[in-house]
């Protein structure tokens, strides 16, 4: 027992102490123990000591790295054609400022080299049966129209194909190829040919990329191929969507072209972006003088959009908002604020140097319009000054709306096939928020990252540790028992 010293009438804090330290021994034990299952689960082999994760986020990555460093092996399904995430579209993150894909590139690479981890990309669940320690799951993979083995990523065939579309990757702010791949660092590194815009499959013409492809890896007869993996456990990271602020109509989104989505901007002022990193308006391609930021758009409210607070708007307003600084001096920004929530370490700190060494505006004001030029396309944002009750307007060349985020649709549809319960907002539920965030109510299946609750990155990386941990010692209870 570690030397403490009471008081002669502290008999509670006494107790208290006992109760503390007995507990912290059995978790210390129980941590060996755990260890020691790990161990020996190296020793052994069986069928079902693989873990299913599904969704190729940085919380999907970090969970089957740290359960195929163990020695599991890991089936990790992500429906797109890239793993990465949201954190791929990012130029920098919070507080640090990092360049986001220098962190994620290094995690991509080692989950597509890493001899435990099979990658399934353009894959969906279909169907799930069995139980924990002995689960069936049936996965369609679904055409890329590109042999993987073959192609060797030279991207020939994107720069000779005739069709432009606007570019998910990019917010809609960009344009790719009808075959592409969705950035440059994507992995695998392979061409996918979106059918739905592809000559060939349209009109039966064309072919392009097929004659200029030097590997042959361009097959248009590929068919969806369903796959059955044996699992013992089972981690949900689907991540998240943007909340569309259509609806509020008094924002003007989609109506006044130099109103943008903060991850749209995010895309223009990243420099891999469609303006290489130039802050542009998109009306007519001029530097802004004036930028405005404007919070809890769809987030926070009864009437339009969600009650809760997506936990990452203002820091990443804040980022921006440096980033722009950091572009040109001269732009003046604004942020507009309902309250600030900076509550995660050295948060604050970043908020007070914004304001203090980059000069960036706060603002504590309720939006209640913005108001177009039809000539110059500026815009004129009125709100309501919290602190002083006036309505006030302020001029701006280009607005940044900062919307909810909301758990992707694909919850409900993997809520139905594991027979799991979701929340009135389509999170996960898991038995305890705070003590076992990420155990949901079915036996074996875990959840991590903003598919359980809002959370920045540095939180899902630490949340998809957990819930690897929690996956292994399913998987170490199955070969036991083996």
């Amino acid at each position: 027992m570690p030397v403490h010293q009471f008081s002669s009438s502290s008999h509670s804090e006494k107790m208290l102490y006992t109760i503390i330290t007995y507990d912290s021994q059995i978790f210390f034990y129980k941590n060996i123990y755990t260890t020691f299952l790990l161990l020996m689960c190296e020793e052994l082999t069986l069928v079902d000591d693989a873990v299913l994760v599904v969704g190729g986020g940085i919380a999907g990555m970090q969970a089957s790295l740290d359960l195929a460093n163990r020695g599991f092996r890991v089936y990790l399904v992500e429906k797109s054609p890239t793993i990465g995430g949201r954190m791929a579209q990012l130029d920098k993150t919070f507080p640090t400022m990092d360049c986001s894909i220098c962190i994620l590139a290094p995690k991509m690479i080692e989950c597509f080299r890493h001899p435990n981890i099979r990658l399934l990309t353009c894959s969906e669940v279909e169907e799930i049966t069995g139980s924990a320690g002995n689960f069936k799951a049936k996965v369609l993979e679904n055409p890329r129209f590109v042999d993987t083995e073959k192609c060797t990523g030279c991207a020939v065939c994107t720069e000779k194909c005739p069709v432009k579309v606007p570019s998910e990757f990019d917010m809609g702010m960009g344009m790719r190829k009808a075959i592409y791949m969705p950035f440059p660092q994507a992995v695998p590194r392979v061409a996918i040919i979106d059918k739905d815009h592809c000559l060939f499959f349209q009109k039966g013409v064309c072919e392009v990329c097929k004659k200029f492809c030097q590997a042959n890896a361009i097959n248009f007869d590929q068919e969806p191929e369903e796959i059955t993996l044996n699992v013992s456990s089972i981690i949900l990271a689907t991540g998240l969507e943007l909340y569309d602020p259509t609806p509020i109509s008094e924002y003007g989104y989609k109506r006044h072209k130099n109103v943008l989505l903060s991850l749209e901007f995010e895309r223009l002022i990243n420099a891999s972006g469609p303006t290489r990193g130039e802050v542009l308006r998109p009306s007519d391609k001029k530097h802004p003088h004036r930028i405005v930021f404007i919070q809890c758009v769809g987030s926070r409210s009864q009437q339009k959009g969600l009650p809760y607070c997506s936990s990452v708007c203002c820091m990443y307003a804040t980022k921006e908002a440096i980033l722009v600084r950091e572009h040109n001096p001269e732009c003046e920004v604004h942020i507009l604020y309902m309250d600030l929530r900076v509550f995660g370490k050295r948060f604050q700190q970043f908020v007070s140097r914004a304001r203090d060494e980059w000069d960036i505006k706060y603002v504590n004001g309720r939006p209640s319009t913005i108001i177009e030029n039809p000539e110059t396309k500026d815009l004129l944002v009125r709100y309501q000054n919290v602190m002083n009750g006036h309505i006030e307007e302020l001029r701006a060349d280009l607005v940044v709306l900062c919307p909810a985020l909301i758990p992707r649709e694909d919850n409900k549809v993997l809520a139905k096939i594991l027979d799991l319960q979701l929340n009135e907002r389509n999170f996960f539920k898991t038995k305890d928020p705070l003590l076992t965030s990420v155990k949901t109510s079915v036996e074996g299946v875990f959840v991590c990252g903003y598919c359980q609750a809002p959370k920045d990155i540095s939180e899902s990386v630490t949340q998809a540790s957990a819930a690897a941990a929690r996956a292994a010692e399913v998987a170490v209870s199955a070969v036991m028992r083996g």
